[in-house]
């Protein structure tokens, strides 16, 4: 049979599985990174890179985290979990959990964009809507929790896992970048525990000798509709405030509070990175743009990240001379709605 290209797993040994057979997966390969020739040329960027996300089982980074927890969860026995979601989690759950031979119970929005419904409800996850954001989805999932012992929370860093699955995004773009971290890693942040996963694994990386001290600037990117940890940026405060009335296209990103925006801005601020947000028809403009001048159709929380480089270029932030890595963090085609809107002049 023909060998496989790398996987997640390849680093196996830095993961929290004790055993091999208790791995739960769905084909996790290293994701590619893609030259972006016609847009770098355009705004001044001749290095930039993106890694497509979009490429993992279930269409999103979200396979990364999910597989991690689902695998640990098995390891330990457990036979439920639970989860409040945004979208692209809801449906890495449901997906891991099916194959695992576990139960799901999954709480998302009302407003959730339906693709993430019904490929929860297909895996056969107990799937409940909820008037609000992600954090009336977490109240209502709690409330439920206090009958129901025997569900393993795997919401955002509640666990340890899935920041373990994350963080193999440092590892596998240090070693397609051959060891030499890009100048800059720009992250469209919702929960940000791809980020705080990143920042983990190059401080591994570097104890054990395969990297030196040099960071990336890591650049958290936000929609103007949800930007608590562009505002504490802003501010230097240590934590986001919670962010009253949350609405963007990009769902991922529709978090008012991340649990861990204390981590989220210290690796911002040691990096000497920046958070900055983008108006909604941005966003829209750029999931456009990235398709017809490169022939990716990405997802708007990624289209958000790269939005961000004309800001990020015109602020002095970053330079021409600067290799950038921007992630795109799931498929455009989980958003149909998006090309539906109208981009304004």
């Amino acid at each position: 049979m023909q060998q496989q290209p790398p996987s997640m797993w390849k680093f196996f040994p830095m993961l929290p599985i004790e055993r091999e057979e208790h791995i739960v997966s769905l084909g996790e390969q290293f994701t590619p990174i893609v030259p972006l020739p016609t847009l770098g040329a355009e705004i001044g960027l001749p290095l930039l890179r993106m890694k497509d996300e979009g490429q993992l089982p279930t269409g999103s980074f979200k396979a990364r985290g999910l597989a991690m927890a689902v695998s640990k969860a098995k390891e330990l026995g457990v036979k439920k979990i639970c989860i409040p979601s945004a979208g692209n989690a809801a449906g890495a759950s449901a997906a891991y959990a099916a194959r695992a031979g576990l139960e799901a119970y999954i709480f998302l929005p009302e407003d959730t964009p339906e693709i993430n419904i019904k490929e929860s409800q297909v895996c056969g996850a107990h799937v409940e809507l909820v008037k609000g954001n992600i954090s009336d989805a977490a109240k209502r999932m709690n409330q439920l929790r206090n009958s129901n012992p025997d569900w393993f929370d795997v919401s955002t860093l509640k666990e340890p896992y899935r920041l373990e699955g994350k963080k193999i995004m440092g590892y596998e773009l240090a070693e397609q970048y051959e060891y030499e971290l890009p100048d800059v890693v720009v992250y469209p942040t919702g929960g940000g525990t791809g980020l705080i996963g990143m920042w983990k694994a190059f401080d591994e990386m570097e104890q054990l000798g395969w990297i030196g001290s040099k960071r990336p600037k890591m650049i958290s990117v936000q929609s103007s509709g949800c930007a608590p940890i562009v505002k504490a940026f802003k501010e230097r405060k240590a934590d986001s405030q919670f962010w009253e009335g949350a609405a963007t296209i990009a769902s991922g990103l529709r978090v008012p509070k991340a649990f861990a925006d204390y981590m989220i801005l210290d690796a911002v601020y040691k990096s000497n990175g920046a958070a900055v947000e983008i108006g909604e028809d941005e966003i829209v403009a750029t999931v456009h743009e990235l398709a017809r001048k490169e022939g990716l159709f990405i997802c708007p929380e990624g289209a958000a990240a790269f939005a961000a480089l004309r800001h990020l270029l015109t602020e002095g932030l970053i330079t021409e001379e600067d290799s950038v890595l921007v992630f795109n963090t799931a498929a455009g085609t989980k958003y149909p709605e998006v090309v539906q809107l109208k981009i304004k002049n």
